[in-house]
């Protein structure tokens, strides 16, 4: 009998690439604080999981989404420093956990595999 690795491991893998994607609009969000017009994106991780989820492929790009400003600025850019910063820390945390999700999954596999 086969190991179905996709059925072992979960969401978890698509969990880790979409808190990837959403750290990558982050950081772009974080570099161009000061960059007149531009305007900052994000990653509705929650429906984009229920979206994974529901349609079972994982390789769908996740649909980018534009911040609304608590405050608009006069130059046009809506990046809120203290909103980006307080959302990239959060995802990192969320990274990590599924990533200790993730390594917990593969150990458990590998001990089943050894017949531990």
């Amino acid at each position: 009998m086969g190991i179905s690795f996709d059925k072992a491991l979960s969401v978890h893998p698509a969990a880790l690439q979409l808190r990837l994607s959403r750290a990558e609009l982050l950081s772009a969000n974080l570099a161009n604080v000061d960059t007149p017009n531009f305007k900052a994106k994000d990653i509705d991780f929650a429906a984009e999981m229920q979206r994974s989820i529901s349609k079972s492929s994982f390789a769908a790009a996740p649909a980018v989404k534009y911040r609304v400003p608590y405050q608009p600025a006069t130059d046009g850019n809506t990046v809120a420093l203290d909103v980006e910063q307080a959302e990239f820390s959060k995802n990192t945390l969320d990274y990590q956990v599924s990533m200790q999700f993730l390594n917990a999954k593969i150990i458990g596999m590998k001990q089943a595999i050894e017949g531990k």
